[in-house]
């Protein structure tokens, strides 16, 4: 296969990428924050919009009927995504930041208590670390932490010493997303199950890159977000193990999550729709859908293998640039580069690379607990997607060499 040829051809599909920025092709390299979204996913939106805009589960018409089967289609398309066993086990939520929210909370009400600990890793970010922040604040549950070494790795041989007979549960992120650190999220939920604790895998930034298998890793709860995998934004995924999902209290309430209201006594849905309050994102899971078919039909080993050639690209090219500080240097590791240039503020390098057409995240990348560890502010972060290219990479270095001419001044 020509590499080169496939993904011109797959840039194509993506009309965002066609953008100029100060007359200059756009070189999108933040694709940890949001991916572009190809033109089958718009389409599938304005589809829903345009032909059979209606609320699912409560009419008996023909567009509230069709717009049903088509959420509940795009359920049963992301149960064969993450290889879930049953499609009731798949709860449609906003995005990660909610669905770890709800665990936190539903979880946290039936299951901790006062004493209780919930173990987090140094690298998470906010969104897996506030959520259990309230809940601790709530309960007067504790949180540990499992340290990270300075390639960015976890520290995982004292393990057994931060597991203990108080430990409710675990999350942590499969991988990292301002280091790229693929974590060995396999041997930690077995260490966990080893004494009965249940485990969260956030895979907001695993879902783009890895195939993502829940029934083989065996997690109670794994989440993750559309917008991250060339989905729309909006709408996310919880999967969590039937028996959490049955023991659990609901998140919200409204309707959809009832079998019957009265004054006195109120009867609960049965799954999914016993955590899913209210009128859903439709046009967004049907959207992302779509975009899972799309990415179905890509050659997902060849991706990985170009991924992998722009990681080694970009390091190779950074490292001619003089006073560069990477960050994050594990040895197994998706396509995500942070490093910080002398004593430049990484704001100031965003700033001025925009200008030569690059986008890159700049900051603490809600990560802050992680950057207090490295005594830094933040970083600069180039992140990598299926249509990126080597002259991207080029551009971001060429821009880089002008900040350094700029600051050298």
């Amino acid at each position: 296969m020509d590499i080169i040829k496939y993904i011109d051809k797959i840039r194509q599909d993506f009309p965002a990428l066609k953008t100029k920025v100060f007359g200059k092709p756009l070189a999108y390299l933040d694709n940890a924050a949001t991916t572009q979204k190809p033109q089958l996913m718009l389409d599938a939106i304005e589809d829903y919009y345009s032909a059979i805009n209606a609320n699912v589960h409560r009419g008996v018409h023909f567009l509230s009927e069709s717009a049903t089967e088509a959420y509940e289609g795009a359920r049963q398309r992301l149960q064969q995504f993450i290889n879930a066993k049953h499609s009731n086990e798949c709860i449609f939520v906003r995005g990660t930041t909610e669905a770890i929210n709800l665990v936190a909370t539903s979880f946290g009400q039936q299951f901790v208590k006062q004493g209780d600990e919930i173990v987090l890793t140094q690298m998470e970010h906010h969104s897996n670390i506030v959520p259990w922040k309230l809940l601790c604040e709530r309960s007067g549950a504790e949180l540990r932490i499992i340290p990270v070494n300075n390639n960015g790795e976890l520290e995982l041989s004292n393990l057994d010493a931060i597991f203990s007979e108080r430990t409710k549960i675990v999350a942590v992120t499969h991988i990292s997303n301002s280091l790229g650190t693929i974590n060995p999220v396999k041997e930690i939920i077995s260490k966990a199950h080893e004494r009965n604790i249940p485990v969260l895998i956030d895979g907001a930034q695993a879902a783009a890159h890895i195939k993502i298998d829940v029934q083989d890793l065996d997690c109670d709860f794994y989440v993750l977000s559309a917008h991250k995998c060339y989905g729309p934004m909006g709408v996310g995924l919880l999967y969590a193990k039937q028996k959490w999902l049955e023991q659990m209290p609901p998140y919200q309430g409204g309707g959809d999550m009832i079998l019957q209201v009265t004054f006195e006594k109120i009867t609960y849905n049965s799954l999914p729709f016993k955590f899913e309050a209210g009128t859903p994102s439709v046009a967004d899971a049907i959207g992302w859908h779509a975009a899972l078919d799309y990415l179905a039909h890509l050659d997902h080993k060849a991706i990985a293998q170009h991924e992998k050639v722009l990681l080694e690209y970009c390091v190779q090219r950074l490292q001619e640039l003089p006073h560069l500080k990477f960050w994050g240097t594990a040895k197994n590791k998706a396509p995500i580069v942070s490093f910080t240039l002398d004593d430049i503020h990484p704001h100031d390098i965003g700033t001025i690379v925009n200008e030569y057409g690059v986008a890159v995240r700049t900051g603490h990348h809600c990560n802050m607990p992680l950057m207090d560890s490295f005594g830094i502010t933040g970083t600069v972060r180039a992140s990598f997607g299926l249509y990126n290219t080597i002259q991207e990479v080029d551009q971001l270095c060429d821009a880089l060499q002008n900040v350094h001419k700029i600051f050298r001044r």
